[in-house]
């Protein structure tokens, strides 16, 4: 009876005399309270004793996102949620819930040994304690983000390690303490890991990669951003041992060169996704290779990689058809006639939708023309590209009918006439 008990169904029958409860067979009511949100659920458990007894019910209760309770989530909260919903539980959100800690997460874990799912994202309270009752009581956990839980530890990592072995996402951005050794031990005992987010954990270096290199042949998806130790050596490692990556970010990443670009062309043809802002020491020749191999490429931030000409968005252009979002902010040497091969080939005219060129400063009105051949284009960012002219903008404007927000500033030259309408660059 989905964790109602005859005993409690007996509560319909013996006091509760509304039509709906009469008319309706009670497993039918628990399907319909099964699609509701717990704001919605709290207030039906407070209409009826039966309505409490179905709202309660831990079947639904199979998913919970408490982000927008996080200020008054204390520790009790989170223990008796967990001992309501027991093994119904199997994704919960605490994102942002800083007064909970390692004694509630250890009643969470031993009620709740069905998660699969368990965001813990700035739950700055949280410690290596926490990992050592999920390893010992949630070895059916797949996703785990420990974003900003700046305590956790190389200790953390290899408890996750013994008693985690499903694992596939891992997400520990922000934990500086992490070094090579964690991670190791990590991987040894994740082999299934499919996602990895290793953003600001500023003291992994090349060796670390080539933990991962030897341990995650499944590996989808890696974030690297800020991790400023890292080098082409360990890139190239990731290259050859995870042959089926698809989400890149190196991002920060300030020693990479062309042979990490290079090495992925090579390697990893099914990437679709690739963040190299600031990646400076990047050029046309790096980017050549990888166009020509990476025929999936669908959103690329190339922010600040100074060195790329026109040259890389000719090849972009061949051989990239499904790029659908692009980032040259600071590409100071992309001009007019880069954006006229990529808007006339097939990926602009029918993919396209996001170009951002803030700071461009080569680019002029010709390009706004030679953007009017992309069909799908949704967003252009134009911050400070001072060739850009008021009659440009307002000519794109009165004859187009695609875009839905443009971000520009005028250069200094023209009469503090300012058009600002600002929106979120994609990859931010």
């Amino acid at each position: 009876m989905s964790g109602i008990t005859r005993g409690r169904f007996e509560v319909f029958s013996n006091n509760d005399e509304a039509l709906i409860n009469k008319k309706l067979p009670k497993e039918l009511l628990l399907r319909i309270f099964s699609f509701l949100d717990i704001v919605t659920l709290c207030r039906c458990a407070q209409v009826s004793k039966a309505w409490n007894v179905l709202a309660l019910d831990g079947s639904n209760w199979q998913k919970i996102d408490l982000f927008n309770f996080q200020t008054d989530i204390q520790g009790h909260v989170v223990e008796n949620i967990s001992k309501r919903c027991g093994g119904f539980l199997k994704q919960l959100s605490l994102r942002g819930c800083l007064s909970v800690g390692d004694a509630a997460m250890k009643t969470f874990a031993q009620n709740c040994r069905n998660i699969e799912n368990l965001n813990l994202n700035g739950c700055t309270k949280v410690t290596d304690s926490t990992c050592n009752s999920l390893s010992k009581f949630c070895s059916k956990l797949k996703h785990l983000d420990l974003t900003s839980c700046v305590t956790v530890s190389n200790s953390a990592l290899k408890m996750l390690s013994e008693g985690c072995h499903t694992l596939e996402t891992l997400n520990i951005s922000w934990c500086d303490q992490i070094t090579k050794y964690g991670l190791e031990a990590l991987v040894r005992g994740c082999g299934a890991l499919s996602s990895l987010f290793l953003r600001g954990c500023t003291q992994l270096d090349d060796e670390a990669l080539k933990h991962i290199q030897n341990h995650c042949p499944e590996l989808v998806t890696l974030n690297l951003q800020s991790c400023m130790k890292i080098t082409d050596e360990g890139l190239v490692s990731i290259c050859k041992g995870c042959p089926k990556l698809q989400n890149l970010c190196i991002s920060g990443c300030t020693n990479i060169t062309d042979l990490s670009l290079t090495a992925l062309g090579l390697n990893c043809s099914g990437l679709q996704i690739l963040e190299a802002a600031r990646c400076s020491h990047l050029t046309d020749a790096g980017f050549t290779v990888l166009a020509r191999n990476c025929h999936e490429l669908e959103k690329m931030d190339l922010d600040e990689c100074v060195l790329i000409t026109d040259s890389t968005l000719v090849q972009l252009s061949i051989h990239c058809p499904k790029l659908q979002a692009l980032t040259l902010s600071y590409c100071e040497l992309i001009t007019d006639d880069g954006i006229r091969h990529l808007s006339s080939s097939s990926c602009g005219q029918e993919r396209l939708q996001v170009i951002a060129l803030d700071n461009c400063p080569l680019i002029t009105d010709i390009t706004l023309e030679h953007l009017k051949s992309c069909h799908n284009l949704q967003r252009i960012e134009l911050y400070d590209c001072q060739q850009i002219s008021r009659v440009g903008i307002k000519r794109i404007r009165d004859k187009s009918n695609w875009t839905q927000s443009v971000r520009f500033q005028w250069s200094p030259g023209e009469k503090s006439c300012k058009e600002v309408n600002r929106v979120r660059t994609w990859f931010r």
